[in-house]
């Protein structure tokens, strides 16, 4: 509504509310509501990567060397259990964007601004069914969970509802809520909505600057680099430790597509044209971080696939050897590297995907706060995130964490934190 009134000015609504030449009603009064139009446009994108995910196996890996698809094991659960899936995201991701831009140059069966021009209404679209898949995890675990042992019933109503109570909440085989919402609907989209606004400047000023590229480029790597190692993500938090409910539900479905965005939302209103200084250390920074990124979390799953029988940085690996037990009462082992970018800080990773949050928001110049909110929210999210996953790896492995936090001691960045 800021951007759709404001020129995406955070302060300008503020300062009207303050000397009332603005309230709260008129400003929700003047922004678009529901249209059956989006409804419409959003069925049927939900219903086509529901298509994509179901009936449409992979085949990418069998011609793209190195790409892990088709059917792949996730994580040992707390149950102790272990669920197949159809990894196809990919080929998906690929099919989705060559339909895209055979529309764009050929077809013309919608315009490439669609997403753009139905952007508040597809907003109530996208509640609708967040906040209808949310409900409905809830009350399947209630009713019909897929795997009861797995189910975590905290006694407080509202925080089941939040953060969930099925831990892999499934309909039939194949169709897994977490991996599904996580990576279809809207990380698809992101790139498709970057395009959008693309489109939108090149109608509204005949051109399309190197800020926007920026975003694009920058974003694109990271959402193909998200599919490229599909597999690999059914190792990480999201799938291995959180539970599916609003959290995971609400904000694969709005806050995901919305607020990851925003860049290109604001470069719509603010066109930027960045001098070529500026543009290149943008992509520098992006470039780096996302270097830091993938390297790191290529390392782990290189110790994880060879058990250690590796090679990091021109050398053997180093661990912590570690000892736990599943719900079950199974006893089992895991190593916890400290070489590579592990023996720099515990979650380097988090500093790498900073960094290319950081490139986002600098690609859109210094002129607004708002199009840095991503970075903002990205550190609480990750720095709360890390906080989580070692108070869980805490639990989990008790002193043989302890011997780990001792030989690697900075989370994020060395020397600081």
């Amino acid at each position: 509504m800021v951007c759709d009134q404001y020129q995406c000015s955070v302060s300008q609504p503020l300062v009207e509310l303050y000397s009332g030449e603005a309230t709260l009603r008129s400003i929700w009064d003047k922004a678009p509501s529901f249209t059956w139009t989006a409804a419409q446009i959003y069925t049927v994108w939900v219903s086509f990567q529901v298509v994509l995910y179901m009936c449409v196996p992979d085949i990418t890996h069998k011609f793209l060397p190195g790409y892990a698809g088709g059917v792949q094991d996730g994580a040992r659960t707390p149950a102790g259990l272990i669920n197949k899936y159809e990894i196809n995201g990919l080929q998906s991701w690929l099919i989705t964007h060559a339909l895209w831009y055979a529309n764009a140059q050929y077809f013309h069966w919608f315009s490439p601004t669609i997403i753009f021009d139905n952007w508040i209404p597809l907003l109530w679209c996208t509640n609708i069914l967040g906040y209808a898949v949310s409900t409905f995890a809830f009350v399947k675990a209630y009713l019909f969970p897929t795997n009861p042992e797995d189910c975590k019933f905290t006694g407080n109503v509202f925080y089941n509802y939040m953060m969930g109570i099925e831990f892999n909440p499934r309909i039939g085989k194949w169709f897994d809520f977490k991996l599904f919402f996580n990576g279809r609907p809207g990380i698809v989209a992101w790139t498709l909505i970057n395009l959008s606004y693309a489109a939108k400047q090149q109608e509204l000023y005949g051109y399309v600057t190197n800020s926007m590229i920026l975003v694009n480029v920058l974003q694109a790597i990271y959402v193909l680099d998200f599919f490229w190692n599909e597999a690999w993500y059914l190792k990480t938090i999201d799938i291995c430790h959180d539970h599916f409910g609003w959290y995971l539900g609400w904000g694969d479905c709005v806050w995901l597509p919305f607020l990851y965005t925003l860049q290109g939302l604001y470069l719509v209103y603010n066109p930027v044209q960045l001098s070529t200084a500026h543009a290149a250390a943008v992509l520098l920074l992006g470039l780096v971080g996302y270097y830091v990124f993938r390297s790191t979390n290529h390392q782990k799953d290189l110790f994880r696939r060879t058990d250690g029988k590796c090679s990091i940085w021109g050398n053997k690996p180093t661990f912590i050897e570690c000892a736990y037990r599943s719900g079950d009462g199974g006893l089992h082992h895991s190593k916890l590297m400290t070489s590579g970018f592990w023996g720099v800080a515990r979650h380097l990773n988090y500093t790498g995907d900073l960094m290319g949050s950081l490139a986002y928001c600098a690609a859109c110049g210094f002129g607004h706060i708002h199009p840095y909110f991503y970075i903002v929210y990205m550190t609480i999210l990750l720095v709360h995130r890390c906080v989580r996953d070692e108070h869980r790896c805490s639990s989990k492995y008790g002193k043989d964490w302890k011997r780990y936090t001792d030989a690697v001691p900075y989370r994020l960045l060395p020397g600081i934190f």
